[in-house]
Order: C-alpha cells, then structure tokens, then sequence
C-alpha cells in the first residue's frame, strides 16, 4: 500500500471505518492486496463492490518439443522451460486473464467449436472464484472485520452461489444489512443497459424497482449506505469514451470524445432519498466524489490491468461522514 499507516485514520474515533474497491475483474494481485486492506488501514468493513471475474481467455500452445508458445497484448512469447510458463501463467492471472494451455489439436476444436470455449471459459471463472473464496478463508480467518464482496453487472450469476459457502465472506447483493448500531447498507451489482450486453444489465425502469424494493426495507435513510455498482448518471463518476457502432471509442480534435454513461435510475433514487452514501464503480476511467444534495458518492475508479488497487476509506460516525481518502496500493 502507498499511504503510510500513521496517515491511515490510526487514531479511531469513527463509529465505522470502511474501505471500498471494486472492478478487480480477475486480477488476483488485486485481490491478495483487497485482502489486506482491512488489517493494514485498521478498517471495521472492507466492500469489493462488483466486476469480480476476468473478461478473457489467453490461450498457450504447447509445441511437440517440449516448449509453449504464446501470443499476449502484443508479445510473442517463446517459453522454454516450466519456469517461464509458469511465470507468464502469473502475469495472465494478475492482469486479469484466465490462461490455458494446449496443444494444436485443441486450440482447434476451440476454433470451431465456440461452446466448448465458453465451457473452459466458466470453468476457469468458477474456479478463480473459488480459489479466492478459499484464499479468504485462510487469510482472514484470525481478523475481526467484517468482508463484502458483490458480484457486478460482467459478473454471471454462477458465482453467487460460491460465496453461500464461506464463513468470511458476505455477498450483499439484494439485502439490507446493518453495519453497525446506526448505518444500514442496501446493494445491488446491476447495471443500465450497456453495450456488452452483461449478465447483470437491465432496463432503467427494471433497475429502478430493484432499487425501490430496497429502499422500501431501509429503516434510517438519513444513514444509509447505497452500495451500488453503477454510479449515478451525468456525474463525475460516470464519465467514459464515447463508442461507435463498433464500440471503438471516437475521436475529436481535441481527443478522444467522452459521454456520461451511468443510471438514470440510480441517479433518481439518490437525489429522492438522499442517503448518507453512495459507493459505486463500474466506470475505471472516473475515479472521483461529488456531492448531491447531501449525498456524497464516490467512485474510486480501477487499474485491474496494471496490478494496482484503487481505493477509499471512509469514516462515518453519529453525526454523518467524518473523511474520506482516495488510496491505492
């Protein structure tokens, strides 16, 4: 982590200090250094807040002789010992990536055949998931704070089950939880409508009432937390490359041109019911806090790829939010 510890809220007047992230998208670097977060800023609640599996295969040929090849962002790579193969397996896995190695006969079944692809493709997913969920078990077993982890809108509902199983961790998505004597948490990993067409992607109205079905069950609004995945629309959480018809992004003069792309729907239910706090993500490109209305809502944006974990501690107490920080590590 780059923020010092005696930097890091050390002195604890708060009621709760929570630490958010989000979109670690299969970065298992992302997710060793999430896991330590709790202990290392003395957090009372760590929240990954969705977009937890990886979005792509990096297949490996296994060559006659003995060797691998492999073509990855733009690199060939030639791997001659199980040394080398195992540490660009690493290097996949901590940008996000799932690898697979094979020989030339598979790769081209899965040439022809893309159904066997999204087999291996859930199957290495479930399983990243699964090591993780165990990683948790262990690493956290000794520490007193409380985990959230929420599946996103790229996330498939196969994993939600996976996480019913661990006794560290609490998935939040659809409940009402109460983090401490005065602030409640309300969640949901799903977003609007996006061009990828998500697991998790819904119409704004449809979005609108599994919020609503939410709110409904909150007992403090004035102290809720709305952990939600998608940030509100037209803020400066919400931010990213304006697209094309072929999801490239577009180009002025003056740069790449840029579009507000969050929910309408959850942009309405804070502005509605102004709740103490917004946690969301969804869009790396935003890092940022605004207020609305009495509403702060951060978004504190992603470099997955890069192997860094975005952050944000946030310090509330009776009388409403304390600080808050931006950290990464």
């Amino acid at each position: 982590m780059l923020i010092s510890k005696c930097i890091a809220f050390t002195i604890k007047v708060s009621a709760i200090l929570i630490y958010y992230t989000t979109d670690v998208h299969g970065s298992t670097v992302c997710f060793k250094k999430f896991l330590k977060a709790g202990a290392f800023y003395q957090a009372d609640a760590v929240i990954l807040g969705g977009d937890i599996t990886g979005k792509l295969i990096v297949p490996i040929l296994e060559q006659p002789n003995g060797s691998y090849s492999c073509k990855h962002q733009g690199t060939t790579y030639d791997l001659k010992s199980q040394e080398e193969l195992d540490q660009l397996r690493k290097r996949i896995e901590d940008q996000g990536y799932y690898s697979y190695v094979a020989d030339e006969k598979q790769i081209e079944e899965f040439r022809v055949n893309k159904s066997k692809v999204d087999e291996l493709f859930t199957e290495l997913m479930r399983k990243r998931v699964e090591d993780w969920i165990q990683l948790a078990e262990e690493r956290l077993k000794d520490q007193e704070f409380d985990c959230y982890i929420q599946p996103g809108n790229d996330d498939r509902y196969l994993i939600d089950p996976l996480f019913e199983k661990s006794k560290r961790i609490i998935n939040p998505d659809g409940k009402v939880l109460q983090l401490d004597k005065n602030h409640e948490m309300i969640s949901t990993g799903h977003a609007n409508i996006t061009p990828w067409d998500c697991p998790r992607d819904e119409p704004e109205e449809k979005l609108g009432e599994i919020i609503e079905n939410l709110v409904a069950r909150v007992k403090n609004m004035n102290d809720c937390i709305f952990n939600f995945h998608c940030p509100p629309y037209d803020t400066n959480l919400d931010i990213a490359p304006k697209l094309d018809e072929t999801l490239k992004p577009t180009t002025s003069a003056s740069g790449v041109k840029t579009a507000h792309v969050g929910s309408v729907a959850v942009r309405e239910a804070i502005d509605s019911h102004q709740p103490l706090l917004g946690l969301h993500g969804h869009i790396h490109e935003s890092k940022a806090s605004q207020s609305l209305g009495r509403t702060l809502v951060l978004n504190p944006g992603s470099e997955y790829g890069e192997g860094v974990l975005h952050g944000v501690l946030v310090e509330l107490n009776e009388n409403g939010i304390k600080n808050h920080m931006f950290v990464q590590g």
